[in-house]
Parts: C-alpha cells; sequence; structure tokens
C-alpha cells in the first residue's frame, strides 16, 4: 500500500514521471520530449565527470539508451530527475572504471564552457562563500573557476553538480548517489570547504589552483 501510494504521489507532483509512464506505454513522443528536456543537463553533468565533451556526449547517449530498455521496468518511486541522474551517475562510474582499467590517463583541457561562465562562477562562489577582493576579467575567472571544480574529487563535484545546477535536496542527492543524508550533508560540507580553500588565494593573490589527479 505504501509503494502504491508514494508511485500516486510522484505521478501527481512530477510531470516527467507522468511522461516517463507514457514511455512504458511505448509512446515514442514522450520519449522524444524527455530526451529533450535532459540532454543538455545530462550532458553537462557527465562532461563535469569524465572531463572530454566528446566522451560526455556519447555517455549521455548510453544513459538515454538505458532508460529506453529499462522503461517496462519503471516504478515512479522518486522524482523522474532523481532516477536519471541515478543512472547517469552509474553509467559515468563504469566509464571510469573502464578507462582506469585500460590505464588511460585522462587529461582534458579546459576547453569552452559549455555551461556559461556566469552559471559555474555562481555555482563556485555560492559554495565556497567567497567573493573576489580583486578585479577580475570575465575569462580570466571563468577558467579559474572551472580549473578549481575539476580540483575536487569525483564524488565532491557531482555531489555540486546535483545541488546548485540541478535544485536537488540532500535527500534526493543521496539516492542518487545511494548514500545516507547525514554522508551526503558531509560529501557537500566538504566540497564547499575544499572549493573556499582553493579559490581563496586566487581571489586574494592571484595564486591559480591545481588541479588534482584523482585515483
Amino acid at each position: 500500500m505504501a509503494a502504491f501510494e508514494s508511485s500516486a504521489h510522484y505521478e501527481l507532483l512530477d510531470p516527467d514521471v507522468r511522461l516517463m509512464l507514457q514511455v512504458r506505454d511505448d509512446d515514442a513522443a514522450a520519449f522524444e520530449e524527455l530526451v529533450l528536456r535532459y540532454q543538455n543537463r545530462v550532458v553537462s553533468i557527465m562532461e563535469h565527470l569524465v572531463r572530454k565533451r566528446e566522451q560526455a556526449e556519447d555517455l549521455a547517449q548510453e544513459v538515454f539508451l538505458r532508460v529506453y530498455r529499462a522503461r517496462k521496468r519503471y516504478k515512479p518511486q522518486a522524482k523522474f530527475s532523481t532516477w536519471l541522474f541515478t543512472i547517469a551517475n552509474n553509467v559515468a562510474l563504469n566509464a571510469k572504471r573502464s578507462l582506469a582499467r585500460r590505464r588511460e590517463v585522462n587529461v582534458a583541457a579546459a576547453g569552452p564552457d559549455h555551461d556559461g561562465p556566469a552559471a559555474l562562477e555562481q555555482m563556485a562562489l555560492e559554495a565556497s562563500g567567497l567573493m573576489p577582493t580583486r578585479q577580475l576579467d570575465k575569462a580570466e575567472r571563468a577558467a579559474m573557476v572551472r580549473l578549481a571544480i575539476e580540483s575536487l574529487n569525483e564524488r565532491q563535484r557531482l555531489a555540486l553538480m546535483l545541488s546548485k545546477f540541478e535544485n536537488m535536496s540532500y535527500a534526493e542527492i543521496a539516492d542518487t548517489m545511494e548514500m545516507s543524508i547525514q554522508a551526503t550533508k558531509s560529501l557537500l560540507s566538504r566540497a564547499r570547504e575544499n572549493l573556499r580553500m582553493i579559490l581563496e588565494p586566487y581571489m586574494q593573490e592571484g595564486t591559480s589552483p591545481e588541479r588534482s589527479s584523482e585515483s
């Protein structure tokens, strides 16, 4: 009974859940609509995780392929975005494990800012609680912010993306990343503190952050 009530709750409140239920019934137009709504957002998250635009686009296609293959098993037990980004997280982790097994080194240049400098700046500055004490060129600041975000480890980076870009709650991020709510709060707290430590020398003195290597 509780599961039924939960499903009815999400179906009532989340229009994307209703679309996915139509996809479950083989409605091709509904699937196309979901792809249109979420494709850029999934690519953006993937790019921050794997650091390569082309690979991010390929992985986003894999995410939507998994969504379509899972349509008959779909049950609305969370917001659609939570379910979708859980799949995206698993796809990204599998891709990184595959790269590690082949001993490939993934070192990408910063490249074009597909999210827009303003969005990245706002996210990083809000998270770190810092404001520039020097006059910064927009391109300079955007490059600095991207490098600072890439200096975070993978899980901190993902948690921040879901929190700031997807406006997910602690509970939704916890579901997506398969963590407890308390662990999610701690992860985001560490991410914000690390951003502050990375950005503060640059804001005050112009010292560029170093991109960390991830295991």
